[in-house]
Formats: C-alpha cells, sequence, structure tokens
C-alpha cells in the first residue's frame, strides 16, 4: 500500500517505517526532520498548517512517481505519528496546541481527500498514571481499552482530545479510524542500556503502568492496522505481551496495586497494560520480548 506517514523521523517511526516497508508497503514521510533511510522521501512540513497537510496528502511520493504521466497516485492510508512526543518539552499550552490542531489537519486533509484508512497514535497517558501530579492507581486491572481515561496534563490531555476528534471524523466520513494508545516505546538498542536498571528499581516504571512496546513490534500492529479493515472507529493498547521488570505479574500486583480490584484473573506473567484487545482483533504477534535481548534474572 501506499502510506504517508507523519512523524517518520521519530523515536518510534524511524523503527516502524521499516517494517513497514519489509511488508511491501511504499511510505512517504512527513516530518520536520528528514529521515535517512533509503527508499523514503521526507516531505519537511508543519501538521498546524492545514494547507501542507492537504499538499502532502496529494504529492508525489518519489521522482519515479513522474514517469506514469497521470500525477500523483492516492494515498492509500495515513498514518499519523507527528506529535510533541511527551511534557516538559514545550509550554503545555504549545504542547497541547500542536498536537490537537496538527490531528485535526491531518484528519480533516485525510478524510476529505477520501482516504479509507487513518491510524494515529495516541497514549498510554491517556489513562492519566504517567504524567500525574502525585502517584496514582488505576481504578482496576488490568488496564484496557475500556479504563476511564483521566489525564491531568497537557500531552495526555492532548491525545484525548485527539481521540474524540478521530472519533468525529470517523463518524463524518466511514473511514476506518484506528487510534493506537502507545505504551513506552523501546528501541533495540535500549533493553541492553535500560532494562538492568529497571530490574534493579522496579519503582521506575510505575508511572508507565510497567508496560513497554517493542519500536518493531509497533511496526507490526501498525501493519496490521494498516491490513484490517471495516472496524469503524477502534481504540487498541498498543503493548507488549508481558511487563518491564523481573517481577511476575502477581508480585507486581501485590507490591505496587495491593487495593486495586481485578476485573479478571491474570497470568503469571501478563502485562498489567493489557494488549488483549489487539491479538484478538488484529492477529497482533509479539517478535521482540525483553527475554530475546538481556538475560532474565529470574531464570
Amino acid at each position: 500500500m501506499r502510506i504517508l506517514f507523519t512523524g517518520g523521523s521519530g523515536k518510534a517511526g524511524r523503527h516502524v517505517i521499516p517494517e513497514l516497508q519489509a511488508r511491501g508497503h511504499h511510505v512517504v514521510n512527513v516530518d520536520l526532520t528528514p529521515l535517512d533511510l533509503p527508499g523514503v522521501v521526507t516531505l519537511c512540513a508543519d501538521i498546524t498548517d492545514s494547507g501542507q497537510m492537504f499538499q502532502v496528502m496529494t504529492s508525489y511520493g518519489n521522482l519515479s512517481e513522474l514517469e506514469v504521466g497521470t500525477g500523483p497516485a492516492p494515498f492509500d492510508a495515513v498514518v499519523h505519528f507527528a506529535a510533541v512526543p511527551r511534557i516538559l518539552i514545550r509550554p503545555d499550552g504549545e504542547t497541547f496546541r500542536v498536537n490537537t490542531i496538527g490531528t485535526y489537519n491531518v484528519l480533516e486533509a485525510a478524510t476529505k481527500l477520501g482516504i479509507r484508512k487513518i491510524i494515529f497514535a495516541s497514549s498510554e497517558t491517556t489513562y492519566g498514571i504517567c504524567f500525574n501530579d502525585g502517584p496514582m492507581d488505576p481504578p482496576h486491572l488490568p488496564i484496557t481499552e475500556d479504563t476511564p481515561t483521566n489525564p491531568m496534563d497537557s500531552y495526555g490531555l492532548s491525545k484525548v482530545c485527539n481521540e474524540s476528534t478521530g472519533k468525529a471524523f470517523q463518524r463524518r466520513s466511514g473511514a476506518d479510524m484506528y487510534a493506537l494508545r502507545i505504551g513506552n516505546v523501546i528501541e533495540p538498542h535500549e533493553y541492553e542500556a535500560l532494562f538492568p536498571s529497571f530490574f534493579a528499581d522496579p519503582d521506575q516504571r510505575l508511572r508507565n503502568a510497567f508496560c513497554y512496546i517493542d519500536a518493531r513490534d509497533l511496526g507490526q500492529i501498525v501493519h496490521r492496522c494498516v491490513m484490517t479493515d471495516g472496524l469503524g472507529y477502534q481504540v487498541f493498547n498498543a503493548g507488549n505481551d508481558g511487563n518491564s521488570v523481573a517481577l511476575t505479574t502477581p508480585e507486581i500486583i501485590a507490591r505496587y496495586y495491593p487495593d486495586v480490584p481485578l476485573t479478571r484473573p491474570m497470568g503469571r506473567d501478563e502485562a498489567i497494560y493489557s494488549n488483549a484487545k489487539i491479538r484478538k482483533m488484529l492477529g497482533f504477534v509479539e517478535e521482540h520480548p525483553w527475554t530475546r535481548y538481556v538475560p532474565d534474572p529470574r531464570a
């Protein structure tokens, strides 16, 4: 498929795009910073400029497309990852403005141009735990897509607003619109760099609800979203099967969530941040658990 990908030069996107290429997709990147990746053209554009979003979605993807002689081909899908990626990078109001206006512009352009498949990045922060002022327990375990969203920070709030924007544009257009509540993204080199400290001090993973998503597994999830039609508007937790610490799930619950009710029994190493929906509805099969890259101290 011909895919327009916003934010492909970022921490997640630079790993997701190669996964899409490997599965046969042609990807055009839209970002403020070029992506140094063979076969990918980056159109440097600002998502907060509505006109630029219409222009990039009606653009050629590379020079070879000029040879056809029929003008730019339509995009089959839009994947929207571009954003201010967390708090404490820009002032809160600017984070909220860029993320909400940018998403509105991308979704408006895509739907008005007749693109029928749109996947956009939401976040684990929508549940309110990550950037809460003070400790915060989830209302129940596991954390699923039905868990109420409750952020107090500008980033998480922007993502909640974006989900409403996505739902509105889906109702308006009838396109498939899938929001990914992406967990803490882990790049391949970060297993060796970070996970030993996670094992030594599990407390540092509490604000992420112990979740992680390998950037390459996120690429698989995006591919499966692109290839799965007819689901209308959907929200999916995007996380790996297990937790990012060397504790069993019962040990995590006993230590960190002793008073949080369980909605169902949980497996020995099942993620607190449930990915059951993407496994059931999209057929996601984890390929990159942390146990492939760092020794399990429990072994």
